[in-house]
């Protein structure tokens, strides 16, 4: 069975991480829209609920990973109590999309955006409270080796909290779901995206992603010491909570 780091976007020679980054900057300008109508708009119905369990850790300092164009880190900064917010992201493309938000949403003294790897954090040992993720994990190029290296600069008692998109296991909605993402979402990718393969690479990664179970048990062998989920919409996506 195909594991998502073995999933990329365009099939060659390169790194996961190195496609990935074109992809995205590929697909910055349209990013937004497609992710809205892809949705139908209740990818923000599940980042508010990410908000709302982060707003409970009460974090002084937050990392958004693969923060893209930056909506999960506006949020953060809006509704927690956080005197930072660091997004990173390995696509200048999206961040560029996402400075504009920042500043036009007059957040650039809390929120900020850096180019950075997964794999190598620009961040000291212990130095954040909480670390988000979504939509994000199934891009990584070594999915374990990223989640070691938020527990690095996690504090102890930290929390990681991971918003991904998961398949139904219910017969008449997966059912729905595979016509939905295979067909129709690479269709309308096509169309609207300069970039053939993006809305292709999508459902392919979604579907090789650890899910729930398997997906805690990963982050417990990343070292965190609990791990939980919650679904949301029929199992269409998950929101994974971890602490240190």
């Amino acid at each position: 069975m195909l594991n998502a780091e073995s999933i990329t976007p365009y099939e060659d020679e390169r790194g996961k991480g190195e496609q990935v980054r074109e992809m995205f900057d590929c697909i910055a300008p349209v990013y937004d829209f497609m992710n809205r109508a892809m949705t139908m708009g209740v990818d923000r119905l599940w980042r508010r609920a990410t908000v709302k369990e982060v707003a409970r850790c009460v974090p002084r300092r937050v990392l958004d990973v693969a923060t893209g164009t930056a909506d999960l880190a506006i949020a953060l900064a809006r509704k927690t109590r956080a005197e930072s917010v660091l997004g990173v992201d390995l696509s200048k493309g999206m961040l560029e999309v996402g400075r504009k938000k920042v500043e036009k949403a007059g957040l650039g003294d809390r929120v900020t955006l850096k180019v950075a790897d997964c794999l190598a954090l620009p961040l000291e040992d212990a130095s954040v409270d909480c670390v988000t993720v979504a939509f994000g994990v199934r891009n990584f190029e070594r999915l374990l080796d990223g989640y070691r290296e938020i527990h690095r600069v996690l504090r102890p008692g930290g929390a990681l909290m991971v918003l991904e998109l998961s398949t139904p296991q219910g017969k008449v909605t997966k059912a729905c779901y595979d016509l939905y993402t295979k067909h129709l979402i690479p269709l309308a990718g096509r169309m609207i995206s300069k970039d053939r393969s993006a809305y292709s690479y999508l459902p392919a990664s979604i579907a090789a992603c650890p899910q729930r179970e398997e997906m805690t048990a990963l982050m417990r062998q990343a070292g965190f010491s609990e791990a939980c989920y919650r679904s949301f919409s029929f199992g269409a996506c998950c929101l994974y909570i971890a602490k240190k």
